[in-house]
């Protein structure tokens, strides 16, 4: 036999160990690679990058399948859509993670119903899985079996949904200027969720969230604390915890622990009616507040022993006011937190010049009744006028038409020596 030929030995050393060794850009041409001289690269290196791209093999990359990655909330659907340019007369498949095939063409291969046909055509594989968990997740592969097979991957990443939050350290009735500490805890997430702390419409700045990996190894428990002093305008308030995470899509997910805090009282006192007069009846009213509310009430006068009053009432009554209640009072309102002293001048006024309203509505009676005595006095005025005008003319009227028949009021005498009938008469009204 005879020696064997160095041609490939010299070809090998030709592609790795040439001066700027050549190699293949991806448009099938040479291009130089930036060796130095006497630079030997591995074996398996230099066979990858002497790799020859015919045009055969260019026009080949339309039969490279394409996916894209995507989001999905656990409990929700996902839809995986593969498409190819030329399919070469061969058919896409779906696999999940796990590399079992579950559709290919429009064959189902996996027999879950979660998991549906959408659209299969020659350039499309889509497919739906619905009511995602979290151990769907992973890398799904579309794959077209041309020569060579072309695959291309899908990441699904299914989002955590986190629990409501839970407040836990709260003890019951707070002392104003107290301190205390809330925590906030929240399981379930992935990623990890955030929490925020307010009270009412104030943001409070908790401590940083910290995160802790479940037992499953997916998802995540978060916590957070605040601390802050309370007074007595937080009584009644709400303490809110909230948890943020792009699963809820803007949703609101918290939860909120009302606070109760004790204050000693406040009191101020109010008459009715606000501006008392002599012979009025007067109620001094000492309105009490706090936390809790005053259980009893002290009214006193300065310079008067002893107490007017000690009661459960906060209110002081005066039947019918005098000048000599003026002067100044004072309402102790009293609690198991302590009490509180408000003070009220009183300064008796005079009698109201204003008339009443009993007077008042008498005086609208008596006008009212006064113009309708004028007008029936205008009208028998007029009327009389009338009657008197028209019994004159209706007297002349008779005399004048009756020649024949004179009125018994009437004599005629005839100037002629008592001759009736002439054409001279003289009328005489008796």
């Amino acid at each position: 036999m005879g020696a064997p030929s160095a041609l490939p030995l010299l070809l090998l050393f030709a592609c790795c160990w040439a001066p700027g060794g050549a190699n293949l850009s991806q448009d099938g041409y040479w291009q130089e690679q930036n060796l130095e001289l006497g630079t030997l690269a591995p074996l398996d290196e230099a066979i990858s990058s002497t790799v020859w791209s015919s045009p055969d093999m260019l026009a080949s990359q339309d039969s490279q399948p394409w996916t894209s990655d995507e989001t999905v909330v656990a409990g929700g659907t996902v839809v995986l859509k593969c498409q190819v340019k030329d399919h070469e007369d061969s058919s896409l498949q779906w696999s999940n993670p796990a590399q079992q095939t579950l559709y290919f063409g429009e064959k189902r291969a996996l027999r879950d119903n979660r998991i549906q046909l959408v659209r299969s055509t020659p350039h499309e594989l889509s497919i739906s899985i619905s009511n995602v968990a979290l151990a769907d997740e992973g890398e799904y592969t579309c794959s077209i079996f041309t020569m060579p097979v072309r695959t291309a991957k899908s990441l699904v990443t299914v989002l955590g949904i986190p629990q409501k939050p839970i407040i836990s350290g709260y003890k019951s009735s707070l002392r104003e200027k107290d301190t205390t500490t809330l925590n906030c805890q929240s399981s379930g997430s992935k990623p990890a969720a955030q929490l925020t702390w307010r009270k009412g419409d104030q943001e409070l700045h908790g401590e940083p969230t910290r995160i802790q990996e479940d037992p499953n190894g997916k998802t995540f428990t978060v916590s957070s604390s605040v601390t802050f002093q309370v007074t007595r305008e937080d009584d009644g308030a709400d303490i809110v915890c909230s948890v943020n995470h792009e699963s809820l899509k803007g949703a609101d997910r918290s939860t909120s622990q009302r606070i109760e805090v004790l204050y000693t009282p406040t009191a101020k006192i109010r008459p009715d009616p606000p501006h008392p007069r002599e012979g009025q009846k007067l109620l001094l009213h000492c309105e009490g507040r706090g936390n809790p509310l005053p259980q009893q009430y002290l009214w006193e006068k300065e310079g008067s022993v002893p107490p007017l009053k000690m009661t459960q009432d906060s209110a002081l009554i005066f039947p019918f006011l005098n000048k000599s209640d003026s002067g100044t009072y004072r309402c102790t309102a009293t609690s198991n937190m302590g009490s509180y002293k408000a003070y009220y001048t009183l300064n008796v006024n005079d009698p109201s010049p204003v008339p009443s309203s009993s007077s008042t509505y008498h005086a609208i009676i008596g006008g009212i009744v006064a113009f309708i005595v004028f007008l029936l006095l205008i009208l028998l005025i007029f009327l009389g006028h009338y009657l008197i005008r028209h019994k004159g003319t209706y007297l002349t009227h008779e005399a004048k038409g009756s020649d024949d028949a004179p009125d018994a009021d009437t004599a005629i005498i005839n100037a002629e020596g008592g001759q009736s009938g002439g054409d001279d008469k003289k009328e005489y009204f008796i």
